[in-house]
């Protein structure tokens, strides 16, 4: 294996060591790359990140450095974390989801890249989205936006249902509002009952289902969540064990067994990130880079998963799906 390779395989693991990158900060730029998450749970994302900054010219190990900070989970950690990227210091920092306001908080000069479901304007990141201010800009992928429709697909593909209901995790406090009030207006308009669950661990999680187990709702929608994302193949077993049909985010959750998923294609929103930090490493000014809102919607049924259900998927509902797992 040569030196490139390796260089390589360990930023794509696990945090670069510090004597490394220190060695690396004399000759290239650092980008620090915060994640509320884990490595494994981010793979293809990864992939696509290092895709979009090599369509600006970069490459890992060649002439730009990344600095990880993954907090497997713990949100409570992301502020310690930022704080460590700050004081490395780095020439960048992007930030995902619950990371993304802790890097606003460590730093009003280091540019930050972000990518968050939510309004990144409510949430305070940005001024405006088409002239952001400050230092923050990145992309918006229409996570809570997007509640509603998947509440839908979900009462389409399960005719019957009329007791649903929503797993949310209450650490990541905003997502969990908007998600709770969102499905909340949607039930409404669709004649759906719904009862909110919360987990924020994996034991939670089961616990979760347990309650799940002994209520027996018609289906269950499960909240877009870095955590969750991270325990999707838990969750997919979970929910085919007791035979709860259940709605998803990202495509991920229906490759891992999952029934349903309709959300943005997160790998292009990596994918962006990638590309805007890029343009920034080579002098373009957050304040003048607006918010990319994501276009690409993926909606993807997992059809062993239906037929170990016993349900049948509508031929109107196939016709629309972007992929269909066999």
């Amino acid at each position: 294996m040569n030196r490139r390779q390796f260089i390589g395989l360990v930023g794509g693991a696990v945090a670069a060591s510090p004597l490394a990158a220190h060695a690396q900060s004399s000759t290239m730029p650092v980008i620090g790359f915060l994640n509320p998450s884990s490595p494994g749970a981010n793979a293809n994302r990864l992939r696509a990140f290092r895709q979009g900054l090599k369509e600006t010219g970069y490459v890992e190990g060649e002439n730009v450095a990344i600095e990880f900070r993954w907090a497997e989970g713990q949100f409570d950690r992301l502020p310690t974390l930022a704080a460590e990227l700050v004081r490395r210091p780095v020439g960048l920092i992007v930030a995902f989801a619950g990371a993304s306001s802790a890097a606003k908080a460590a730093t009003t000069v280091i540019p930050v890249v972000f990518a968050v479901g939510e309004d990144p304007v409510a949430q305070g990141l940005v001024a405006s989205l088409a002239r952001p201010g400050g230092n923050l800009t990145g992309i918006n992928f229409f996570n809570q936006e997007l509640v509603g429709k998947r509440l839908e697909l979900l009462r389409e593909l399960v005719p019957g249902s009329v007791r649903v209901a929503v797993l949310v995790n209450p650490t990541e406090v905003t997502s969990t509002e908007t998600t709770v009030r969102e499905v909340g207006k949607a039930a409404l308009s669709i004649g759906l009952q719904v009862r909110v669950l919360s987990a924020s661990t994996s034991h939670e999680i089961d616990a979760a289902f347990a309650t799940l187990a002994q209520e027996r709702p018609d289906a269950l929608f499960v909240g877009g969540d870095t955590l969750f994302n991270s325990r999707r193949v838990q969750l997919a077993l979970l929910a085919m064990r007791h035979a709860i049909p259940a709605v998803y985010a990202q495509r991920e959750y229906a490759e891992a067994g999952g029934l349903i998923s309709y959300g943005t294609n997160l790998a292009d929103a990596f994918r962006q990130v990638g590309v805007y930090a890029g343009r920034i490493l080579k002098g373009a000014k957050p304040a003048d880079l607006p918010v990319v809102q994501s276009s690409k919607f993926e909606l993807v049924i997992n059809a062993q998963t239906a037929r170990t259900l016993d349900l049948t998927v509508p031929p109107s509902l196939l016709a629309r799906a972007d992929d269909v797992i066999e």
